[in-house]
């Protein structure tokens, strides 16, 4: 007589592995569907820096997509017999593609100076000093975005409060931001190394990786930012 009980079904290491694989692709294909028209664009432009604002428009039904796929995974089971991962994902998008795509518009125009900026440096005549300047304002602001799509992706904000607490966690839970610009070098090196496509094909895992490193983040606002 088996003394394995109803109850213990699918919480074992190897469901819990099956689950979070499971929960991964899809959200994964989600994300991927949901980013697809944009994505689709940008694929098709050649790779002019006349052409930055046009990917800044392509990119925009990213935010969004990003915005559902931390949402899902956040809000995902490790039980294999509870799974629903496209349900979340559906959730998280109709609850938060508004307030992300308020964030990633401005953040996305934002790069996009700096980028034409960079990319046509040597009209400006600046010193050269400002060109790296330049860089290290756009690496930041990667990194307040990072903080920004958690947090608007978990929590119900206001557009500027969420954007304040972003920048107020960059230097707060300087761990938290190191892993987000890992993930950053991380998509950087296999775009530049392997394929643009890459880390687009990865989003899950790397969001999920994002969260990860972000535990103290969401502590926090939770303890001491809500209700």
């Amino acid at each position: 007589m088996s003394t394995v009980r109803p109850a213990d079904f699918g919480t074992g290491v190897l469901s819990r592995t099956a689950a979070l694989i499971h929960t991964l692709l899809t959200v994964q294909a989600l994300l991927l569907l949901a980013a697809a028209p944009g994505l689709a664009g940008l694929f098709l432009l050649a790779p002019d820096p006349a052409n930055l604002p046009l990917a800044a428009l392509c990119l925009l039904p990213l935010g969004p997509a990003l915005a559902a796929a931390v949402y899902a995974l956040h809000h995902r089971s490790g039980d294999l017999t509870a799974l629903h991962p496209a349900r979340a994902y559906r959730r998280g998008w109709r609850l938060n593609a508004l307030p992300a795509l308020r964030l990633w518009a401005p953040l996305l125009a934002w790069l996009t100076v700096i980028a034409f900026t960079l990319t046509h440096f040597t009209v400006t005549g600046l010193p050269g000093w400002w060109a790296v300047l330049l860089a290290a304002v756009g690496a930041g602001s990667l990194l307040w975005g990072a903080h920004a799509l958690v947090l608007t992706s978990l929590f119900t904000f206001r557009t500027r409060d969420t954007a304040r607490l972003a920048a107020y966690f960059l230097l707060r839970h300087g761990r938290a931001t190191l892993g987000a610009a890992s993930l950053l070098i991380l998509a950087t090196a296999l775009t530049t190394l392997l394929t643009e496509a890459l880390p687009a094909l990865l989003a899950a895992p790397l969001l999920l990786s994002l969260l990860h490193s972000s535990r103290p983040v969401i502590a926090e606002t939770q303890e001491n930012f809500t209700a």
